[in-house]
C-alpha cells in the first residue's frame, strides 16, 4: 500500500520501479476507468484519482497523479501530466509535453446565470480549453472555459487565465497577463524556477507586455514595439488639462476619454494615467441619465426616445458600446439598465426592425442592432435582462430575412456598391451574433460578398480607404474564418497581408494613428490598433504583436443568450 500512495504521488517513477503484479494491477486500474477511453504507453493513472471521464484519449508516457478529477473530454498529447489534486473538467485537448501544477483547475465548461431561475436549474455550456505544446501550468492556477494557451508557455503559480495566452508567453497575475517572452535573455537570469520568476514580477508590479520574440527585422514586431513605448505620449498629447479630446485642439468627448482606456489598456495594462481608475469610472459611469439609462454627448441634453422607448441615432447609441466596454475595462459596468431596450416587447422589437432603413441605409440599420443588442447584453450580465423572447426575436428576424446570396441585410446601390451593406453587416454581426458567440448564416456567400466589395476602387486604395471601411471588411473576413474550414484562405490572408503592409506605415510618432487622411487621433489610433490585430490574425502572426483587444473590438463573444 506504501508504495501504490508512492507512486500516486509520484508516477513518474512508476516505469522504471515498478514489479511486474503492480504493473498488471495498474493496467487492470486502466482498463475499469470506463467511458470511451484509450491509454497510451507507460502511462500511470492514479489509484485515488477521480477519473471518470466521457472520452479519455491519454498520450504515451503521460500520468494522472493522486486525487487528481478528471471529467468530461480530456485529450493529452506525449509526455503530460496531470499532478495531484489538479482538476480538468469540461472539453480540454493538451499537447505534447504539458505539466499541469498541483491544485490547478482547467475547467472546459461554465454555468449559464440568467436572473429569471437558480444557478443549479440552468444548463451548462462548453467552448473548450486549448492547451499547446511544451507548455507549463504552475501549481494552484486556474484556467477557464474558452481559454487557448500556445505552445512553449509558462504561467505562473495562481494565476487566473481568463483570456488566450499567444506561443512563448510567460504569465501570471489575476487576471494573467503576459509578463515577457520566454526566449527572451532576461527569463535565463530568473532566480529560482520561471514559474517563481513569473508570479514574482506580478508580485513586485512587473506586469510588462513584450511582443513575442521575433526577429526584430520583422515589421511587426517593430511596430509593436514602437506603439507600446509611444502610447502613454499618445495619450497624454490628447489630454487638455480637464478632459480626453481626440486630437489636440479638439472639444472634450466622451468618445475620446473611451478610447483613452482601450489605449491604455490594450498597449499598457492600466488606466490612463491623467486619473485614477476610480475617477475614471466616476465620470463616465456618472454621465449616464439615470431615468433612460442612456448617455448623453458632453454638455448634450438626454435625448428624447422614441416611442418603444429606445433612441433612433445619434452619439447615444455609439455611447452604449464605448462607455459601456470602457467601463467593462475598468472592472465596472453602467450603474442603470437601458430602460429602452429592457421594456421593449417582442412585437415592438421586430416592428422596430421592419422600419429600419435596409434599402438605402444599411449601415444606420446595423449600428442600431448593434447598440440595441449591446445594450441587452450589459442589461442582462449587470441588470434585470430583457423583456422574455426579445433576444429570440432579434436573432429569429435576422436569420430569416438574410440574403441566402450574401449573407447580409440590406441592398447595394449604383453609386456606393456595396459600402452600406457590408459596414452595416459589420455593426450588426460584432453586436449581436459575435457578441453572443452565435455562428452568422451563410458565411461561405460573406466571405465572397466582402473579399468582392474589398476590390472596389471608389472606396480601397491610397488615399480613399479609412478605418471603418477596412475594420468592416476585416471583421466578417475573420467571423466567418472561425466556422469555415479554410474557406478562400489564401484570398483572405493575402488581402490581410496586403492591408497590413499599407497601414503600418501610417503610425506617426509621438501622435498615433489618423482615422482617414486626417490628422492622428485617439479614435483613429484605437480603431487601427484593433484593425492591425485582426490583419495580424487573419495572416497567421497575430501572436507577433503581444496585444488582443479587450474593448469594443474585442474578438472573443463579450456573453451568451440566457
Amino acid at each position: 500500500m506504501d508504495q501504490e500512495r508512492r507512486f500516486d504521488h509520484c508516477p513518474w517513477l512508476f516505469p522504471a520501479e515498478a514489479d511486474d503484479e503492480e504493473r498488471a494491477a495498474q493496467r487492470e486500474r486502466q482498463a475499469g476507468i470506463g467511458g470511451d477511453t484509450v491509454v497510451g504507453e507507460r502511462c500511470y493513472v492514479a489509484g485515488s484519482a477521480a477519473v471518470f471521464p466521457d472520452r479519455l484519449r491519454l498520450g504515451d508516457d503521460s500520468y494522472i497523479a493522486a486525487h487528481a478529477y478528471v471529467t468530461g473530454e480530456l485529450t493529452t498529447g506525449s509526455d503530460c501530466t496531470v499532478n495531484p489534486y489538479a482538476t480538468v473538467r469540461g472539453n480540454v485537448v493538451l499537447g505534447n509535453g504539458v505539466r499541469i501544477g498541483a491544485h490547478t483547475s482547467l475547467l472546459g465548461f461554465n454555468h449559464s446565470m440568467a436572473p429569471d431561475r437558480p444557478v443549479f436549474r440552468q444548463p451548462l455550456t462548453s467552448r473548450g480549453i486549448t492547451v499547446g505544446d511544451d507548455v507549463w501550468i504552475g501549481s494552484h492556477v486556474v484556467v477557464v472555459d474558452g481559454v487557448s494557451i500556445g505552445d512553449h508557455c509558462v504561467v505562473g503559480a495562481g494565476a487566473v487565465v481568463t483570456k488566450d495566452l499567444p506561443a512563448w508567453t510567460m504569465a501570471a497575475g489575476n487576471p494573467a497577463r503576459p509578463l515577457r517572452d520566454r526566449r527572451d535573455a532576461k527569463t535565463a537570469e530568473v532566480k529560482g524556477t520561471a514559474v517563481e520568476g513569473a508570479s514574482q514580477g506580478v508580485v513586485n508590479g512587473v506586469a510588462q507586455r513584450a511582443a513575442p520574440g521575433v526577429s526584430q527585422a520583422d515589421p511587426l514586431a517593430r511596430f509593436a514595439d514602437t506603439v507600446r513605448a509611444q502610447a502613454a505620449d499618445v495619450i497624454g498629447r490628447c489630454w487638455d488639462g480637464g478632459r480626453y479630446v481626440d486630437r489636440p485642439g479638439a472639444a472634450p468627448t466622451l468618445r475620446a476619454h473611451c478610447d483613452a482606456v482601450e489605449i491604455a489598456d490594450l498597449l499598457l495594462g492600466s488606466v490612463p494615467e491623467q486619473l485614477t481608475v476610480e475617477e475614471h469610472v466616476e465620470r463616465l459611469a456618472g454621465a449616464q441619465d439615470p431615468v433612460t439609462g442612456l448617455v448623453p454627448e458632453l454638455g448634450e441634453a438626454v435625448p428624447v426616445p422614441e416611442a418603444d422607448g429606445f433612441v433612433g441615432d445619434g452619439s447615444a447609441l455609439y455611447h452604449v458600446l464605448s462607455v459601456g466596454y470602457a467601463l467593462d475595462l475598468l472592472g465596472s459596468a453602467f450603474p442603470q439598465p437601458v430602460r429602452g431596450v429592457q421594456d421593449m416587447t417582442a412585437s415592438q422589437l421586430t416592428e422596430r426592425l421592419d422600419g429600419l432603413p435596409w434599402r438605402d441605409g444599411a449601415w444606420g440599420a446595423g449600428a442600431w442592432i448593434d447598440a440595441w443588442a449591446t445594450a441587452a447584453h450589459w442589461n442582462i450580465r449587470r441588470h434585470d435582462g430583457v423583456r422574455p423572447g426579445s433576444l429570440e426575436a432579434l436573432f429569429g428576424w435576422l436569420l430569416t430575412r438574410a440574403d441566402p446570396w450574401t449573407g447580409m441585410w440590406g441592398t447595394p446601390s449604383p453609386d456606393t456598391g456595396r459600402l452600406q451593406v457590408v459596414n452595416g453587416y459589420y455593426r450588426l454581426t460584432r453586436g449581436s451574433f459575435a457578441q453572443f458567440g452565435l455562428p452568422v448564416p451563410h458565411a461561405e456567400r460573406v466571405v465572397d460578398a466582402v473579399l468582392d466589395h474589398s476590390r472596389d476602387p471608389r472606396h480601397f486604395g491610397p488615399g480613399r480607404d479609412n478605418a471603418c471601411n477596412v475594420l468592416d471588411v476585416a471583421h466578417p473576413l475573420w467571423l466567418c474564418a472561425r466556422q469555415l474550414d479554410g474557406y478562400r484562405s489564401a484570398d483572405v490572408r493575402a488581402w490581410a497581408g496586403r492591408q497590413l503592409d499599407a497601414v503600418l506605415p501610417r503610425w506617426r510618432d509621438g501622435e498615433g494613428f489618423a482615422f482617414a487622411a486626417s490628422d492622428p487621433g485617439l479614435q483613429g489610433t484605437e480603431m487601427w490598433l484593433a484593425i492591425i490585430w485582426y490583419l495580424a490574425d487573419l495572416t497567421g502572426r497575430a501572436d507577433t504583436l503581444g496585444y488582443r483587444p479587450r474593448g469594443v473590438h474585442r474578438p472573443e463573444p463579450a456573453g451568451a443568450p440566457r
